[in-house]
C-alpha cells in the first residue's frame, strides 16, 4: 500500500466533510488586551465545525470565556459615551452590524484585518487559514 499525499488526504478529509453535513475550519485566533489576558496566549489555531464567524464565535465561547468581554446584547450596551455629540447626520457610508450582533465600545472582531461589519457581519465565510482577530485594547484614563 502507497503513502497517501498531502492532496489524497486533503481530498480524502473534504468528502469526509461533505458526507457528515458539516465542514471543519481551521483558523488563526490572534488577541489583544483583555481578550489576550484572559486566554493566555495572543495567537492560537483553532478548529470548529462550520465556516461562518457566527458558529466560530459560537464555539470559540463555549471553550473560552470572553463573550462578555466583546459582544453587546443590546445597543446601549454597543454605544460609547463620550464628550462628543453625535451628529444627526454622518458623513460617507456607515455599516453596524444588527443589535445583539455588535461588538461592546472599543472591542472589534476582525476578518483578515477587516472589520466583520464591512465583510458580512456574523455571517461572514471563513475558510481554513484566515485570521481571525479578537480586540478589546486595555484603555486608561487619567
Amino acid at each position: 500500500m502507497e503513502p497517501q499525499t498531502d492532496a489524497a488526504t486533503a481530498e480524502r478529509t473534504a468528502t469526509e466533510r461533505t458526507a457528515y453535513g458539516r465542514t471543519e475550519t481551521t483558523v488563526t485566533v490572534r488577541c489583544t488586551g483583555h481578550v489576550r489576558t484572559a486566554i493566555g496566549e495572543h495567537e492560537l489555531e483553532y478548529t470548529f465545525e462550520g465556516e461562518t464567524l457566527r458558529e466560530f464565535l459560537e464555539a470559540f465561547f463555549e471553550e473560552y470565556d470572553v463573550e462578555d468581554l466583546l459582544i453587546a446584547e443590546t445597543e446601549a450596551d454597543a454605544t460609547a459615551r463620550g464628550w462628543a455629540p453625535v451628529p444627526d447626520d454622518l458623513p460617507g457610508t456607515w455599516r453596524k452590524n444588527p443589535e445583539g450582533e455588535q461588538t461592546r465600545p472599543y472591542a472589534r472582531v476582525c476578518v483578515n484585518g477587516r472589520f466583520n461589519e464591512h465583510l458580512g457581519g456574523f455571517e461572514t465565510k471563513l475558510e481554513d487559514g484566515d485570521r481571525v482577530a479578537l480586540l478589546k485594547p486595555f484603555i486608561f484614563c487619567c
